[in-house]
């Protein structure tokens, strides 16, 4: 029996949609449990759905399909076409980077929102220069100092071997007597285990995503900042879509961006209970070391501000202005 030209026409249709369906690499550097590839995942599954099948979005956790120093790279260069990155990690090639990093700036889940959205039109002018489109960010629960011993003068800190993950935290370990080691979250728990660092900043989540319990003895609250991961897309990848994929994308960015921030909100205090829950020493830092802290912050605002120039002074303008 011949074929109907009903059906040469759905099987053309069906062709054609076959041929138009593109696939496209996220690398990530957090493992599949973390509540920033969570969200990621959802975005990914809402933009499937949402272009009909046009867009699969495959999510690769945990430094993967590349490391975390080389995602923003691999998207600028189109090696992947999405990719999510702490972009403070990157504040050396351009200080506009580490704006969600300066300590004491923005110190709450509301101040991080109008910091970022302070941050955002110059941000992505910086992303669009380096064929990149600025998609979504999410908030990291306040950073809290990880020792592995009791801290409560500034001369107990001299001297620590200290785990960096970006410069800014590497200045924060030069201004307080220690010695930073830059480690990507993939090799944490290694450089932990191995005694290559034993202290840091960072959040209740790092914590218990590396069970940090097993190597440390110590957690401080000092709510020093609340870093962002940041998702970009390749800009040419990215204009490649029809228009009503990119709208889909974009939307479901928009959403990614409200739904991952209250997710870090909501669990931030569980993060820090499970650290106590799990045998470490969780407390407040005794005042003369929030006193240098403070001191530290002071210096850093400065410094930030004078490496950023005039891009620097648009954000700090935009978020004092709210």
């Amino acid at each position: 029996m011949k074929p109907t030209a009903a059906a040469f026409l759905a099987l053309s249709t069906a062709l054609a949609g076959a041929a138009s369906a593109e696939t496209w690499d996220m690398p990530m550097a957090y493992p599949a449990s973390n509540y920033h590839t969570e969200n990621a995942q959802i975005f990914a599954d809402a933009v499937k759905e949402c272009t009909g099948g046009e867009l699969e979005i495959v999510i690769h956790a945990g430094g993967s399909l590349f490391k975390g120093d080389e995602i923003k790279r691999a998207v600028q260069l189109g090696e992947a076409q999405i990719g999510e990155r702490l972009l403070s990690a990157h504040a050396n090639e351009n200080p506009v980077f580490a704006y969600d990093s300066v300590p004491f700036l923005a110190t709450s889940f509301e101040a991080s929102e109008k910091l970022r959205a302070a941050a955002e039109p110059t941000l992505a002018k910086v992303l669009a220069k380096q064929n990149m489109t600025l998609l979504y960010s999410v908030p990291w629960p306040p950073q809290g100092l990880y020792f592995s011993k009791p801290v409560a003068t500034p001369a107990d800190m001299e001297g620590v071997k200290f785990r960096a993950y970006n410069s800014i935290t590497a200045r924060v370990a030069e201004l307080a007597g220690m010695v930073p080691t830059q480690i990507e979250a993939a090799d944490l728990k290694q450089a932990l285990a191995t005694g290559l660092v034993s202290s840091m900043i960072s959040s209740g989540s790092t914590g218990v995503d590396e069970s940090v319990w097993e190597d440390m003895t110590n957690f401080y609250d000092v709510k020093a900042w609340l870093p962002r991961n940041t998702v970009f897309a390749n800009a040419e990848a990215l204009e490649g879509l029809s228009e009503a994929a990119r709208t889909c994308v974009t939307d479901e960015a928009a959403k990614a961006q409200a739904r991952g921030a209250e997710k870090a909100a909501e669990l931030a205090g569980g993060f820090v209970a499970t650290l106590a829950e799990n045998g470490m020493d969780v407390n407040p830092p005794a005042e003369p070391i929030m006193a240098k802290l403070g001191e530290i912050g002071e210096t850093m605002t400065a410094e930030w501000m004078e490496s950023a120039g005039e891009d620097g002074k648009a954000i700090i303008d935009a978020y004092k202005a709210q």
